[in-house]
């Protein structure tokens, strides 16, 4: 694991990298990030519909093949929990 993904592990996404505290917080419901850019972040999908689950989430990074483009995750079919890159778009 190199310096940036140490970095990322356990942090939820959207949170600025200088945040005292950009772990998760009580109440809230998280999904793991797993590969790509974003791997190892937290995305809070508190207050998410099945359906927008489902739908997976573009997420803006600086960090994908595309800078300022976004990073593709998808949950998998009977896991809960993470959702999978699946690629970068502009």
């Amino acid at each position: 694991m190199n310096g940036d993904e140490q970095l990322l592990r356990g942090r939820v996404y959207g949170h600025d990298h200088d945040d005292p505290d950009p772990g998760p917080r009580p109440g809230r419901t998280y999904v793991e990030l797993t590969g790509g850019p974003l791997d190892g972040l937290l995305l809070d999908v508190t207050g998410w519909t099945p359906d927008e689950i489902d739908a997976g989430a573009a997420l803006t990074t600086e960090l994908g093949q595309f800078p300022g483009g976004r990073a593709l995750y998808d949950p998998r079919p009977g896991e809960t929990g993470r959702f999978h890159w699946t690629g970068d778009t502009p």
